[in-house]
């Protein structure tokens, strides 16, 4: 069955980030996509896993968590790419936004963040603990998130792939610093970016699940 599906290029201020909204009829929740260092809102791993969730009833954000600008700046310098700080601030705006936009208004929110952007994400969810309901990290680097992580509310569940070993002692490092619900997921064979065939399968199908149980309408905290 094919599901009614609105798509908009939008533009979220204030720095006026690109972003790709899609909300299928009837979503029962939103998750904004945070893209890992040198990445953007095209990743084609991302938009993989976010065209699984629109399918499975839930809207997505794939943004820029640079401006073109700085984006051309940091092609030269590749600092910006690492400044956590700035970018869970640039997905706080975003976050902001979505909770003003009529269209996603109401909706319960997620993150799901890839290598850097996980640690982002992180972050911001420690910022904004009553609007964000789960978290989802595929290959991240949860432990750049340093003193946020006891402060994450939001249900968590990191992802790694099963021949990342250095990844992986990193995001066991992290989650052990969690101290909300948690889950730390190992896909067997899988290396950091999930190029083998059917991990990245297996990566979309554990978001959905735990987007799934953590996103809907009846139970955010965050109505108002």
């Amino acid at each position: 069955m094919q599901l009614e599906i609105t798509e908009a290029a939008v533009r979220i201020p204030p720095a006026g980030l690109s972003a790709d909204l899609v909300i299928p009829a009837g979503a029962t929740g939103v998750v904004l996509f945070a893209h890992g260092s040198g990445s953007s809102r095209y990743s084609a791993r991302n938009r993989y896993v976010a065209g699984v969730l629109q399918q499975g009833g839930l809207a997505t954000l794939l943004l820029d968590l640079l401006t073109e600008a700085e984006e051309q700046v940091d092609l030269r310098t590749r600092h910006l790419r690492f400044d956590i700080e700035l970018l869970a601030a640039r997905l706080i705006e975003a976050t902001d936004w979505v909770h003003r936009e009529p269209a996603t208004r109401g909706l319960s929110m997620g993150y799901f963040g890839a290598s850097t952007g996980a640690a982002a994400a992180l972050v911001a969810a420690a910022k904004r603990p009553s609007m964000i309901d789960a978290v989802v990290s595929r290959g991240g680097r949860p432990d750049l998130a340093g003193s946020a992580l006891p402060r994450v509310l939001a249900p968590t569940l990191l992802i790694v792939g099963g021949d990342d070993h250095q990844v992986i002692k990193l995001n066991q490092e992290a989650f052990a610093k969690l101290r909300c619900e948690k889950h730390l997921a190992i896909v067997p064979g899988a290396t950091h970016l999930f190029e083998e065939p059917g991990t990245l399968e297996q990566v979309s199908k554990l978001a959905l699940d735990w987007f799934g149980q953590h996103l809907s309408e009846s139970h955010s905290p965050r109505k108002s």
